[in-house]
C-alpha cells in the first residue's frame, strides 16, 4: 500500500511537466491532417495536432491548419487551460473565429464549479452511508471531472482512490485502465507494465477489446524504454478485436507501423517471415490483419525479407581525387577486414567547394558498378546484379545543382 501510495505522488508530481523530448519532423511533404486526426479521439487528437504544428514551423499552411482543428477541437470539450495554449500558439493568425472567446471558457468553468460541488456533495454523502460501491463510482466521477478539465495528476489520484472499494475483478481492471490511459498521456512510462500486469492477473474479467488494448500498452511501454524487439512482439499479439476501440491511446495504422517497423529491426529473415509476412496472408481463421493498413510498411517488409546480400565493397572519399577503396568485391568480408576497413576511416578528409566530393564519388562508382556488371553478366547478355549504394558522411554537401543537371 505505502509503495502504491509512493508511486501515485510521483506520477502526481510529474503530470504536470513537459516533455523535454522535441524531435523535429524531417519531412516537409504536405500532410492530410483531416485524414490522419480522424484516426483519433479525445485529447490524443488534439495534442497529435498541436505536435504536428510545433514542429512544422516551415510550413505555415500546415501548422495553421493543425492549430484550426485543434481549436474546434478543444471547444467540444472542456479544458479551458488547454484551450488557452492553443490560442496562444495561434496568436492571430487564424482571423476572427479563431481567438479568445471569453463566453465559452466562464460557461464551462461555471458549470465546472457546479458539477464539482455536486460530486463533492454525493461522495461525502456515500462516505457517510459506507456504500462501497457508490464511493468507488464517486472516486471515479472526479476522474473523469478532473480528467476532462486537463487536471491529469488530479484525474490520477482519484481513479487510485477508488481501489479500496473495488468489490469485483472488472472494478480492478478498469482502474488500471485508466492509470494506464493517464501514464501514456503523462509521459509517465515507468509504471506501465506493472499496470498491465496488474489488470492481466483478473484473465477472468478480461473481454478480448480489453486484452488487445493492454497488449498495446505493453507495446508502447517497451517502445519507451527502447526495448524493440519486446515492442513488436506485444504489437504482433495484438488481435482484430482492437478495431478503433483504443483511438484516444493508439490507431490500428500506428499498431501496423510499429509492429512491422520494430520486426524489421530486432527479427532475422525466417522470424521476420513466420511472425509477420504470413499475416499479409493469412489462414481463413484471421479476418484481419493490420499489416494491409499500411501498405507502405507491408511492402517494406516484404522487400527486406527477400533482400539478399552479395559483395561488398567499401571507399572513402573526401577531397577530390582522393577516393580509396577500403574493400573490394571480391575479398570475403571477415572480422579481421571489417576491423583493418574501420581502422582506415580517420574522417579527417579536408575539401573546399571546388572538390565537389560527392560529385567525385558518384562518378568513381558508377565506374566501379559497371565493372562489378561487366564481369557478372549472364551469356544472355542480362545483369543478374540489383545494386545498392549507400553513402554515409559526417558534413554537409554543397553540390546539389551538380548532381541534378
Amino acid at each position: 500500500m505505502e509503495a502504491e501510495e509512493g508511486l501515485i505522488q510521483e506520477i502526481y508530481s510529474k503530470g504536470d511537466e513537459e516533455s523535454s523530448r522535441n524531435r523535429p519532423i524531417i519531412s516537409v511533404e504536405q500532410l492530410d491532417i483531416e485524414a490522419y486526426a480522424s484516426l483519433y479521439q479525445g485529447r490524443t487528437k488534439i495534442t497529435r495536432l498541436m505536435f504536428i504544428a510545433e514542429h512544422c514551423c516551415d510550413n505555415a499552411s500546415m501548422q495553421l491548419e493543425a492549430l484550426r482543428m485543434a481549436y474546434d477541437e478543444i471547444k467540444k470539450g472542456e479544458d479551458t487551460q488547454l484551450f488557452r495554449e492553443v490560442l496562444q500558439k495561434i496568436d492571430g493568425r487564424l482571423g476572427p473565429n479563431y481567438t479568445m472567446d471569453v463566453a465559452w471558457c466562464d460557461s464551462v468553468d461555471h458549470r465546472a464549479e457546479q458539477r464539482k460541488k455536486k460530486i463533492e456533495t454525493e461522495l461525502n454523502a456515500y462516505k457517510t452511508n459506507l456504500i462501497k460501491e457508490s464511493i468507488r463510482m464517486g472516486y471515479n466521477g472526479f476522474g473523469d471531472f478532473y480528467y476532462a478539465h486537463g487536471a491529469l495528476g488530479d484525474a490520477f489520484k482519484s481513479y487510485f482512490r477508488a481501489r479500496d472499494y473495488c468489490t469485483k475483478s472488472k472494478h480492478i481492471i478498469h482502474m488500471h485502465m485508466r492509470a494506464i490511459l493517464l501514464s501514456i498521456e503523462m509521459g509517465q512510462f515507468t509504471h506501465l507494465t506493472s499496470y498491465v500486469s496488474k489488470a492481466e492477473q483478473k484473465p477472468e474479467a478480461l473481454e478480448p477489446v480489453a486484452v488487445a488494448k493492454l497488449r498495446c500498452a505493453a507495446g508502447l511501454a517497451h517502445l519507451e524504454a527502447k526495448k524493440y524487439d519486446l515492442a513488436a512482439r506485444k504489437f504482433l499479439e495484438v488481435g482484430p478485436d482492437l478495431g478503433s476501440s483504443y483511438n484516444e491511446v493508439i490507431a490500428s495504422q500506428d499498431v501496423a507501423t510499429y509492429e512491422g517497423l520494430f520486426a524489421l529491426e530486432s527479427f532475422d529473415r525466417a522470424e521476420l517471415k513466420a511472425c509477420v509476412l504470413l499475416l499479409f496472408f493469412p489462414p481463413l481463421i484471421i479476418v484481419f490483419n493490420f499489416p494491409e493498413l499500411v501498405p507502405e510498411v507491408r511492402e517494406l517488409i516484404n522487400g527486406m525479407s527477400q533482400v539478399e546480400m552479395g559483395n561488398l565493397s567499401v571507399v572513402s572519399f573526401g577531397k577530390k581525387g582522393n577516393i580509396r577503396s577500403l574493400h573490394d568485391f571480391d575479398q570475403p568480408f571477415t572480422g579481421v577486414a571489417g576491423i583493418k576497413m574501420i581502422s582506415a576511416l580517420t574522417f579527417k578528409q579536408e575539401n573546399t567547394i571546388a572538390d565537389e566530393p560527392v560529385v567525385d564519388l558518384l562518378m568513381y562508382l558508377n565506374n566501379m558498378l559497371d565493372t562489378a556488371a561487366a564481369k557478372a553478366r549472364l551469356p544472355s547478355g542480362q545483369n543478374p546484379l540489383h545494386q545498392l549504394v549507400l553513402i554515409i558522411g559526417d558534413g554537409r554537401f554543397h553540390e546539389k545543382v551538380r548532381l541534378f543537371s
